[in-house]
């Protein structure tokens, strides 16, 4: 038996979307060469593996983010206490909506790429691909 949610995943993506700032795919690419911009890639390693991935983008796995942006945190990055903007993405722009969200509730400023990696390619952004093992 299904169970019925109170709030549907695309009612939770359209209000975080309401109160985030979004950049869309005609703008991000602007931002690629931008020194001040970081880029980051919420996506699981599986599909930066398998579609490849915005060049010089930092990956952060959607399940670490919190974690990763806290300077509390035991398992905080540096990068995210650089004074840069950050721009956030995933393959279609939901993960990244939510995820920016949050962290906007964390008190960290960042945007997300609207319709994510997937419009980046149909728009001719560039792309890199991780290397094939030998």
């Amino acid at each position: 038996m299904a169970k019925t949610l109170t709030t549907s995943i695309a009612e939770m993506v359209s209000k975080a979307r309401e109160r985030i700032k979004e950049i869309d795919v005609k703008d991000a690419i602007t931002l690629l060469n931008d020194p001040n911009v970081v880029i980051v890639d919420l996506r699981d390693i599986r599909e930066r593996q398998k579609f490849g991935f915005i060049p010089d983008s930092f990956h952060c796995p959607r399940g670490m983010m919190e974690f990763w942006v806290d300077p509390s945190s035991p398992y905080h990055k540096e990068i995210f206490s650089e004074d840069k903007k950050f721009v956030f993405h995933c393959a279609s722009g939901w993960r990244s909506a939510l995820s920016v969200a949050t962290l906007n509730d964390m008190g960290f400023e960042a945007a997300h790429i609207t319709e994510g990696f997937s419009e980046w390619v149909k728009q001719g952004g560039p792309v890199e691909n991780i290397p094939a093992k030998d």
